[in-house]
């Protein structure tokens, strides 16, 4: 690992300022003075920061039950970051895994370890997403075999994979899916007539939304949950 991704990683520093550190000789590596920020370092290396050894942090791995008016980025934009909730130390180093819209609330993975988040969002992986949906019109029975089947969505040419829909009342459904198109469930119930008008993601693979987590709180994940995505 470069040495100023692991300084941003595990202190509070951004990338900019850690090379900056780096720079001006605030860094030491096994007790020399390095400073350039593109050395690689080994898990082993001893590294201090204004002589304070800097000790890696394990993976973490969060959940996180999303309200409205929070978007999936790692940037401020129109409106806030959901990693604006999360109070931990680099918390720059986490990645939203996956998206939800900005009005799109429940259940987001957060975490620093980019293959176990590559292991949740490729369609080849079969990691269903839940969503509870609240429809403007009632559904038909007929949607089941339709969603099953796969919906073509506008201007797409393939449809989507095959996705599971059970019906809970009149305008009120789960939905299952395996992929990340763009807006895709509710583009999915706008090919066959009817109009999303709440989305709330309650599951993603075994990993179910806490019940207890009100809405903008987060929790990490116990071990059963991680090992559950492979």
């Amino acid at each position: 690992m470069r040495l100023d991704k692991y300084l941003c990683q595990n202190t509070h520093l951004t990338r900019s300022i850690a090379k900056k550190a780096i720079a001006s000789g605030q860094v030491f590596v096994n007790t020399q003075c390095i400073k350039n920020s593109a050395i690689k370092i080994k898990e082993q290396d001893d590294i201090t920061y204004l002589g304070k050894t800097i000790t890696s942090l394990s993976r973490r791995y969060l959940m996180l039950n999303k309200p409205p008016h929070y978007i999936c980025s790692t940037q401020n934009e129109l409106y806030p970051s959901v990693l604006t909730l999360i109070e931990v130390q680099s918390v720059q180093a986490l990645r939203i895994v996956g998206r939800l819209d900005v009005d799109t609330t429940g259940l987001v993975l957060i975490t620093d370890d980019g293959q176990w988040s590559h292991r949740v969002t490729s369609p080849k992986k079969e990691c269903y997403k839940t969503y509870q949906v609240d429809l403007a019109e009632d559904i038909n029975s007929d949607a089941i075999q339709h969603f099953k089947q796969g919906i073509l969505l506008k201007n797409e040419d393939h449809v989507t994979l095959p996705a599971t829909l059970v019906i809970k009342e009149r305008k009120k459904v789960l939905l299952s899916i395996q992929e990340g198109r763009y807006h895709q469930v509710k583009r999915m119930f706008t090919a066959i007539g009817n109009h999303v008008k709440a989305l709330h993601r309650v599951r993603i693979g075994s990993i179910i939304l806490d019940t207890q987590l009100k809405e903008g709180e987060w929790r990490y994940l116990t071990p059963e949950e991680i090992s559950s995505i492979n």
